[in-house]
């Protein structure tokens, strides 16, 4: 099965790729999904406090991910 992984902020410099499509097992979670993400692309570990969004809805870690579903990865913001 096939989902879109969109990167945003210090996630897409790490990765280098703003989007990706990326191949995942039947019944994963969101929590399922970012531990393959943090074991493909270790850059990401140090920084994994980021937040990941559902097709444009923040999502929890037991949301179930379908087929031709968009994950985006939201790092931590701050301001001044």
């Amino acid at each position: 099965m096939k989902i879109e992984v969109l990167f945003f902020g210090i996630t897409a410099d790490l990765i280098g790729e703003k989007a990706i499509s990326f191949d995942v097992s039947e019944e994963m979670t969101i929590k399922d999904i970012k531990e393959k993400l943090l074991k493909t692309y270790p850059k990401l570990v140090p920084h994994q406090s980021f937040t990941m969004a559902l097709n444009m809805e923040y999502a929890e870690g037991n949301n179930l991910v379908k087929n031709g579903d968009a994950i985006a990865l939201i790092p931590p913001v701050s301001g001044g």
